[in-house]
C-alpha cells in the first residue's frame, strides 16, 4: 500500500513525483530537493538520493546511496550500491550489492555490475557484465566486454588501471590485470596480465578463402541435380 503521508512529505520538501499513485516510497527514504521521480518508481529500505536527479520510469532502487545529479533511466535495478555525483545509470542497467559507481561514470543499456567499482569518469555503455573488479579513472569499457570472475569453485578479481581502453567483445579471464593506458583489442580473451601501455591481443588469426561462395554454390547446384 502506498503510503501517502511520506508522498506529501517529499513533495512539501521540495520532490517532484509525476505520478505519485504508482510510485512506492518507504518510510525511511530520503530524497534530495529537485529531484524529479517518474512514475512506477519503487524505492525501499534505506535509500539515499540525493538532489537534482532524474529517476525515470520502472526503476527499483534498494538500500542504496545516490548523489546528487544522478541521472537514471528507464528499468534500472539497483541493491545495496552506492552511485556518486553526476552518474548516468541504464536504461536496463542492473547494480548488484557492493558495487560503486565513482563520480561521473557511465553504466548504459544491459550492464550488469556486482560487486564492481568504476572509476571516475569511466564508462561501460553497452551489454557488459563487470564482477568483482575494480576499475580506474578513466577506463572506457568496449561493448559486450566480460570479467569472467568465477572457475566453478571461486571467485576472482580483475584490476583495469587508470586510463585503460578494453575493446569490444573482450573476456578477461581472473585473476587478471590491465594495466595502466593500455589497450586490449576487440574479441580477446586476456589470460594475462597486459602492462601499463601496452596492447593486448589474444584471438585467432583470420582467414580468408577466395572464390569459396561461388564454388558452394555450384556444389549445391550439382547436389540438386542428382
Amino acid at each position: 500500500m502506498i503510503n501517502t503521508n511520506t508522498l506529501d512529505a517529499l513533495r512539501a520538501e521540495g520532490v517532484t513525483l509525476v505520478d505519485p499513485s504508482t510510485t512506492f516510497i518507504d518510510d525511511g527514504v530520503v530524497i534530495g530537493r529537485g529531484t524529479i521521480v517518474h512514475p512506477g518508481v519503487t524505492l525501499e529500505g534505506r535509500t539515499r538520493i540525493g538532489a537534482n536527479c532524474r529517476i525515470r520510469s520502472w526503476v527499483r532502487i534498494t538500500d542504496s546511496v545516490i548523489g546528487d545529479n544522478v541521472h537514471i533511466n528507464d528499468s534500472c535495478v539497483i541493491a545495496e550500491s552506492q552511485v556518486d555525483d553526476g552518474c548516468t545509470v541504464g536504461p536496463f542497467s542492473h547494480l548488484r550489492p557492493g558495487s560503486h559507481m565513482k563520480a561521473g561514470s557511465h553504466v548504459g543499456n544491459f550492464v550488469e555490475l556486482k560487486k564492481t567499482v568504476l572509476g571516475e569518469g569511466s564508462k561501460a555503455n553497452h551489454l557488459a557484465y563487470l564482477g568483482d573488479s575494480t576499475i580506474g579513472a578513466g577506463v572506457n569499457i568496449g561493448a559486450g566486454t566480460i570479467t569472467c570472475n568465477y572457475d566453478g569453485q571461486k571467485k576472482h578479481p580483475t584490476v583495469i588501471e587508470d586510463g585503460a581502453f578494453i575493446g569490444s567483445d573482450s573476456q578477461l579471464i581472473a585473476p587478471v590485470r590491465v594495466g595502466a593506458g593500455a589497450y586490449v583489442a576487440a574479441g580477446s580473451s586476456i589470460t594475462e596480465d597486459v602492462p601499463p601501455g601496452a596492447l593486448g591481443i589474444a584471438r585467432g588469426r583470420q582467414t580468408n578463402i577466395l572464390d569459396w561462395a561461388r564454388r558452394r554454390g555450384q556444389k549445391s547446384e550439382a547436389g540438386s541435380k542428382k
